[in-house]
């Protein structure tokens, strides 16, 4: 039973912040009836996002708003606050964040005390200082690029449906992705099919007309498969043109042209980046001990090490893997992130009642990967597989782990239509501007780009 009245901060709104506030919910429900437990969510969006739906919803599979899990809905116990932590002193245990309304109230940054903090920011995109990267480029971590990316590939259909201009059709039909991880690899093979069923709508455009490059600094791809399936999965994506660069980088994109460290240069108006991502800044902004690589040290309790009353998990923790040798930590995915969002939960309700806590563990089981409609690989408990049932494995694996049955519903829901009707080839570029028509017609100057992304 917990003593006296327990504070405690989770920060962030992901993968393991998400699921930690819903475990200290169901296992601290008593305590919280009576009031003796008060558990904040700080998180800069007011959802959670399943990011292994990012590629289908580029694609439209599935609707933009499904992909995502409304914190206020599940998390009904909590207290929400959509904002960031800018920095945590823990000595004081004081963390100093931002909300929507700061700038508008002229406060400056609030200050938020805890008794038991739970850090889960997540990771962020990983870039380099390429030339035009950061001009032209688009990444794929969230719902917001992904229906981005969407909108900007049908858009650039379009583009090079109207002009007589060779130069301009070849960039606008040039598509370079630089990563060969699952988000640039699913994404790529997703956009890919989709773009292929829109072009049959075009009188004078042709699959073959577009330039699908993935680049890949290694020498291989989807290394989470194995190296079989990862070989593979390059002779599936060569054999639908898509060139595959393996050992090659990404040396400049600007002027919109993509310069590859083997000589090559491709004309291009698309270069989406998921090439790694590394810990999310605020852990920088703390006084709790980080590893070589900026994540926070911690126990295979998911304590931070050596400090009390700390707790992290995910992408933001360094976690020793107790399943294999000593000094190799869990890999930063979402299979360990769910799991070890549910011990975390479990000993921080343990140390509240002052009961022994929990040791993670649990051993990689395998990876599954979608390719496109009705095409996969997998590498699931030592079997390797294909094709089709590698694609319906990734379907009923992530539907089995989406949360909420709210959730599942509507993705199963959705994948039930889209077997019946055939797939939307709207752009909604506009939506990115929605005010630009207005204020147009009240008199004001058109935007440059008043319609789409590009």
């Amino acid at each position: 039973m917990v003593k006296e009245r327990a504070r405690i901060l989770i920060v962030g709104g992901g993968y393991v912040g998400m699921y930690t506030a819903l475990r200290l919910q169901r296992q601290l429900k008593p305590e919280l009836k009576r009031g003796e437990v008060e558990i904040t969510v700080v998180s800069p969006d007011p959802y959670m996002t399943y990011q292994p739906f990012l590629p289908e919803a580029a694609a439209g599979s599935i609707s933009p708003r499904h992909v995502v899990v409304p914190l206020r809905r599940v998390l009904d116990r909590c207290r929400i606050v959509i904002g960031e932590v800018r920095s945590i002193d823990h000595a004081k245990r004081t963390a100093t964040l931002t909300t929507l309304a700061t700038e508008e109230e002229g406060a400056g940054a609030e200050q938020l005390t805890y008794d038991e903090l739970v850090l889960a920011p997540g990771s962020v995109s990983r870039t380099l200082p390429i030339p035009g990267l950061a001009d032209f480029a688009i990444g794929f971590k969230t719902v917001e690029e992904a229906i981005g990316l969407r909108n900007h590939v049908i858009e650039q259909m379009d583009i090079a449906s109207s002009t007589r201009d060779p130069a301009i059709r070849d960039a606008a039909l040039t598509f370079v992705f630089v990563g060969g991880g699952y988000a640039g690899v699913e994404a790529l093979g997703e956009l890919e099919d989709m773009a292929r069923y829109t072009a049959r709508y075009y009188h004078n455009l042709k699959p073959e007309d577009m330039k699908w490059i993935l680049v890949e600094a290694s020498d291989r791809i989807l290394p989470e498969v194995g190296e079989e399936m990862g070989r593979y999965t390059v002779s599936q994506l060569r054999r639908r043109n898509i060139e595959v660069r393996l050992e090659t980088r990404l040396n400049s994109c600007a002027d919109r042209v993509a310069v590859l460290s083997d000589g090559a240069r491709f004309p291009t108006r698309t270069v989406v980046w998921t090439a790694g991502v590394k810990p999310h800044p605020v852990l920088a902004a703390t006084d709790l001990p980080l590893n070589e690589r900026g994540r926070l040290t911690c126990t295979p309790r998911l304590t931070v090490d050596g400090v009390a009353h700390a707790w992290a998990a995910g992408d933001a923790a360094a976690v020793p893997d107790v399943t294999a040798e000593p000094g190799k930590e869990t890999a930063p995915n979402a299979q360990h992130a769910v799991r070890q969002a549910k011990v975390l939960g479990d000993n921080l309700a343990h140390t509240l009642r002052g009961e022994p806590l929990e040791t993670y563990s649990h051993k990689y089981v395998g990876s599954v990967a979608s390719l496109g409609l009705h095409k996969g690989v997998a590498y699931v408990y030592g079997r390797k597989l294909r094709g089709y049932p590698a694609w319906f494995m990734h379907r009923v694996y992530h539907l089995s782990r989406v949360p909420t049955f709210n959730r599942k519903a509507r993705v199963l829901a959705e994948w039930t239509l889209a077997g019946l009707f055939k797939r939307e080839i709207v752009s909604l570029g506009s939506l990115e501007h929605p005010r630009a028509e207005f204020e147009l017609a009240a008199g004001g100057k058109p935007p440059t780009d008043p319609k789409g992304s590009s």
